[in-house]
């Protein structure tokens, strides 16, 4: 495996982790809940990147995570390489957020349409971002580090 493969392959490893998490699994109940057709090992070896994942096991684990391929596969950064650095995300609990009221209604509603533009209605956290962030940052005239820190220090980020 060449540098950018294996960079790649724990880029893809980092998002099957993320999606895996979010729905509150471990890598047993991986294999358990697919009745051991997605081993937990294999699994493993594909979340710390060592060892590819073939098109039709991609497919395989999209299904069973219930996304679609496109959000396991790591994001294009600019026309050049795929292998780009992306920039920090958050995750943010969605029952800390529904409680807090310190909060402008604006992340709350922001929250709600990126679950909706992504299909992912977990209940638990939501993954956003750096681009959504700085997104919602811009709306709410804020520095994207100012509303990471707002949002820390009432407790939505996990």
């Amino acid at each position: 495996m060449s540098a950018d493969e294996g960079r790649y392959a724990g880029l893809l490893g980092e998002r099957l982790r993320r999606v895996r998490q979010q729905q509150g699994m471990s890598l047993h109940e991986v294999e358990d809940r697919s009745a051991g057709a997605l081993k937990a090992s294999v699994v493993g070896a594909y979340e710390r990147g060592e060892r590819a994942v073939s098109i039709s096991r991609l497919q395989r684990l999209a299904s069973f995570y219930r996304v679609p391929v496109s959000e396991l596969l790591p994001p294009e950064v600019g026309a050049t390489s795929v292998f780009a650095e992306r920039g920090p995300e958050l995750v943010i609990d969605l029952a800390a957020l529904e409680r807090e009221t310190e909060l402008e209604p604006a992340v709350r509603r922001y929250a709600a349409a990126i679950q909706a533009r992504r299909g992912d209605y977990n209940g638990r956290v939501l993954t956003v971002r750096s681009g959504d962030l700085e997104l919602l940052a811009a709306v709410l005239d804020a520095a994207p580090e100012e509303l990471r820190d707002k949002l820390t220090a009432v407790g939505v980020v996990r």
